[in-house]
């Protein structure tokens, strides 16, 4: 397990040294997306549409914040569980976007797309929304802000700490080891 602090916005030799289990500090601007925003995301690349912001480099933080306490930028900011953007994932690996982060596992079409786009999947720890906010220094929402909480935010992190859980070698995590290999 290495340490390493990362600045966005990510590049493919970046991604290409982290390993399942390494610990990721990262810096700079990531954007949050959960379901209702990656379907309005989706809805904007089928129509030809830009998109609020680019892709290419960039990290989603699958998350809605709790509203900001006075004189925070941000209030708790934990995890919501990825799987329910797997749907739209291997397109956004395949359009630049190289991490996403969340919690739970991921499927194999989303394993297979880091491996062919150099993509990385880090967790950040769930029940923490609080202590993860903390390394939020500025959140502002750029679209959909009809969504309340799931409105997409490019929120500038310094230091936010997380787990490399899916590597781009297929390397996983959350891998059972086989007990009876080992023996």
């Amino acid at each position: 397990m290495a340490e390493y602090k990362l600045s966005m916005p990510l590049t493919d030799e970046d991604v290409a040294q982290l390993r399942a289990g390494d610990v990721v500090f990262l810096t700079g601007v990531i954007h949050s997306a959960r379901d209702a925003a990656h379907k309005k995301l989706v809805e904007l690349l089928d129509e030809g549409s830009a998109l609020p912001f680019a892709l290419e480099g960039s990290a989603i933080y699958y998350v809605g914040p709790s509203p900001a306490p006075p004189g925070r930028p941000i209030g708790s900011a934990g995890p919501t569980t990825s799987y329910r953007m797997d749907t739209y994932a291997p397109r956004f690996y395949g359009l630049g976007m190289k991490a996403s982060i969340g919690k739970g596992k991921r499927s194999e079409e989303v394993k297979a797309a880091m491996q062919e786009h150099k993509g990385v999947y880090l967790g950040a720890t769930g029940g923490a929304g609080a202590l993860l906010s903390n390394s939020i220094v500025e959140s502002t929402v750029i679209a959909f802000e009809e969504l309340g909480p799931e409105a997409v935010r490019a929120m500038k992190v310094k230091d936010f700490p997380l787990l490399v859980i899916n590597d781009c070698h297929g390397g996983e995590l959350y891998v059972k080891p086989d007990m009876e290999a080992s023996q």
